[in-house]
């Protein structure tokens, strides 16, 4: 779609270049979504994605994944693959829900090529399956500020409601780091929708670490993701208790499924998933 409102795009090159970012200016990385519908209120578009961020920078401790990675690499990042950059190392299977959670996604592999990981966090859609893996991941989201300061939010605090975020005005997502910790865990993916091919209604996502605990993160299911931490992998009651005890207000509304439905299908997928990080005990 054409935006007849945009009287200019600014090519980023360093930092400094994002000081207009604001209300009548936004950030431009894949457009995919940007580009879908009427945007009036903007004038101007600031792309990043000639920052040259590279997509994954991978160190001791963990992993930085830039928010201009597209879907496509960041599917393609499952152990062993090259994508140009430092291959993932084949000893973190917490990367198997990178391809988990793109395949999750309504959309095809044109959008996979051009959309980012970035935008997929930020649009904070409730079937934004890439802000589901990465929160399940313990992910934590490094935010440029207009001011030159940084600050560093976990993504389990980053969504406050559909389309909304901790974000404030000029503040710009560089990046998403996710622990080793994480890449290192055991995880299970589960996704239930209406439609074979349609918008995603639930999906749960396991993660269980060296340590023994575990974290069970609910998404599309509800208006933001929400994590569920347990000690060790839970067993059918503690999971249908947790759910249970979430606030009525956290499951969402829309016609790919009613708050009751996807408050049921999620417990049971949860349930699936408790199970097989049960099972994959090492």
């Amino acid at each position: 779609m054409d935006l007849d409102t945009i009287r200019e795009v600014v090519v980023a090159r360093e930092r400094a270049d994002l000081w207009m970012v604001g209300a009548s200016t936004a950030v431009l990385a894949g457009g995919t979504f940007l580009f879908s519908e009427p945007q009036d209120q903007l004038e101007r578009l600031v792309d990043i994605t000639t920052m040259g961020w590279p997509p994954f920078d991978v160190a001791a401790d963990g992993l930085e994944i830039a928010a201009t990675c597209t879907l496509a690499e960041f599917a393609g990042a499952a152990p062993g693959r090259e994508l140009g950059v430092p291959v993932l190392r084949e000893e973190w299977p917490g990367t198997a829900l990178f391809a988990a959670s793109c395949r999750a996604l309504l959309a095809s592999h044109k959008i996979w090529r051009t959309a980012t990981v970035g935008g997929n966090v930020c649009l904070a859609l409730p079937a934004g399956a890439v802000l589901g893996a990465l929160t399940a991941l313990d992910g934590v989201a490094l935010i440029w500020a207009s001011d030159g300061s940084d600050r560093r939010i976990p993504l389990r605090n980053f969504v406050i409601g559909p389309g909304r975020t901790v974000l404030r005005s000029g503040e710009v997502l560089r990046s998403i780091w996710v622990p080793r910790s994480s890449l290192l865990a055991r995880t299970s993916f589960r996704k239930i929708a209406l439609a074979p091919l349609g918008r995603s209604g639930a999906v749960v996502l396991g993660r269980r670490d060296p340590d023994g605990r575990c974290a069970v993160t609910l998404s599309a299911a509800t208006v933001r993701p929400v994590v569920l931490d347990f000690a060790v992998p839970p067993g059918d009651a503690e999971i249908a208790a947790a759910v249970d005890a979430l606030d009525p207000a956290l499951w969402f509304d829309d016609p790919h499924g009613s708050p009751d439905w996807r408050r049921h299908v999620a417990g049971l997928l949860a349930r699936e998933v408790a199970t097989e990080l049960w099972a994959r005990e090492s």
